[in-house]
C-alpha cells in the first residue's frame, strides 16, 4: 500500500516563507521521482516542481522558479518544498505525488495524469 502525507501548510503574509514536507511509505518509499502540484480555487491542478530519485534534476514551473526549492531525503523517505517570497497567487492546496522512473525518463514530470500516487494535500494561504 502506497501512502503520501503532506504537512507544513498554513496562513502566512506576503513575502513570508514556508516549507512543506511529504512523507512517503509503501511502494512510494523508493525509486520514484516526486512532484509537487497545487490547485487554486476555481483552477486546474498545476505543476510546481519535481525531483528525480538521484536529486540530479529539479524542474520548476516558471511561476515559482527562483522562489521555491524542491529537495528530498531518501533516507527519511521525505520530499520538501521550500517556498520563499510567497505571493497571494501562491494560495492553493499543495499536493505531493509519486512518479515512476520510466515516466520521468520520458519527460512526463509535469503531467498530473502521469503520477501514480497522491497525498491528501495541505492548504497554503498567503494574505496580502
Amino acid at each position: 500500500q502506497a501512502q503520501l502525507v503532506e504537512s507544513g501548510g498554513g496562513l502566512v503574509q506576503t513575502g513570508s516563507s514556508l516549507i512543506l514536507s511529504c512523507s512517503a511509505s509503501g511502494r512510494t518509499a523508493s525509486g520514484h521521482a516526486m512532484g509537487w502540484f497545487r490547485r487554486a480555487p476555481g483552477k486546474e491542478r498545476e505543476f510546481v516542481a519535481a525531483i528525480n530519485w538521484s536529486t540530479t534534476n529539479t524542474p520548476y514551473a516558471d511561476s515559482v522558479k527562483g522562489r521555491f526549492t524542491i529537495s528530498r531525503d531518501n533516507a527519511k523517505n521525505t520530499v520538501y518544498l521550500q517556498m520563499n517570497s510567497l505571493k497571494p497567487e501562491d494560495t492553493a492546496v499543495y499536493y505531493c505525488a509519486a512518479l515512476p522512473t520510466y515516466k520521468w525518463n520520458s519527460g512526463q514530470y509535469y503531467l498530473p495524469s502521469a503520477y501514480d500516487y497522491w497525498g491528501q494535500g495541505t492548504q497554503v494561504t498567503v494574505s496580502s
